[in-house]
């Protein structure tokens, strides 16, 4: 589907039937975390998936292959569940993968020192509600507590484009996400999990503008679908909002419990 072309809403008859026709128990479930999973909160660390959620992402797991696919860190996202799934991947999908170890560590290095430069491009003093997030492999730039977003945006923005070696930019709600040149982004990560799983197709749900990289894949064994519709984006169906994830997996189950 172009991005030009409407997305469908899930829970309409046409796409539905699509979705019964696609899922089965050797799929790959992958879902994002903040705003998928969890609803968007002010508070981060206040972040919960809801119980129902949660006991529905566990029948899941019971019956077909479950990842996490989340811009937390893997020990920050772990913090919020009450086990861990299949596959657990961090940072974008910078962290996790097995088989990376080597180059996280690259990737961590790379984060250290853009901490170091922002420390100086945007001193303490100066941030006003900006905070520097490192995540390990990543770095989360959030202005979500400014006084003034537009000025903070434009503030991070200039100083981010000061970093050596310059990083892959990502923006999200109220953040700058700066990534590693050579980190996978999710939509990779997906790809490498589904071959670790040996998992011909994959169900990928997600909100943000970093599950886009997953919205843009053309495969025609990758079943997308977005959390609140949005102007542009790649995904080719969208939930009207996340509380709907309950029903999701709940209609997922019972495809699967058929099968």
């Amino acid at each position: 589907m172009s991005q030009d072309s409407p997305a469908a809403y899930l829970f309409g008859k046409t796409a539905f039937a699509e979705l019964e026709r696609f899922v089965d128990r050797s799929t790959l479930f992958a879902f994002d975390f903040d705003g998928t999973l969890a609803p968007i909160v002010s508070d981060p660390d206040a972040a919960g998936i809801p119980g129902v959620v949660r006991e529905e992402l566990s029948v899941l797991a019971g019956m077909a292959p479950v990842a996490i696919i989340t811009g937390r860190s893997r020990s920050d996202a772990l913090r919020h569940l009450t086990s861990a799934p299949c596959y657990l991947i961090g940072n974008h999908g910078a962290e996790g993968l097995p088989g990376w170890k080597a180059r996280e560590r690259v990737f961590i290095r790379m984060a250290q020192d853009w901490q170091r430069q922002l420390d100086e491009l945007i001193p303490a003093r100066s941030r006003g509600g900006v905070v520097v997030e490192n995540k390990g492999a990543t770095i989360s730039v959030h202005y979500r507590q400014a006084e003034n977003r537009k000025k903070a945006c434009a503030m991070i923005r200039r100083a981010v484009g000061r970093l050596v070696p310059p990083p892959r930019r990502v923006r999200g709600k109220c953040v700058e996400n700066l990534i590693p040149e050579g980190a996978p982004d999710k939509g990779t990560a997906l790809k490498l999990l589904m071959r670790q799983a040996g998992c011909a197709r994959a169900f990928f749900a997600g909100d943000d503008e970093t599950d886009e990289d997953v919205f843009r894949q053309k495969a025609k064994n990758i079943f997308a679908v977005r959390v609140s519709r949005k102007s542009g984006s790649h995904a080719r169906f969208f939930l009207k909002k996340q509380l709907e994830i309950a029903r999701l997996l709940r209609e997922i189950n019972r495809i699967l419990g058929r099968s």
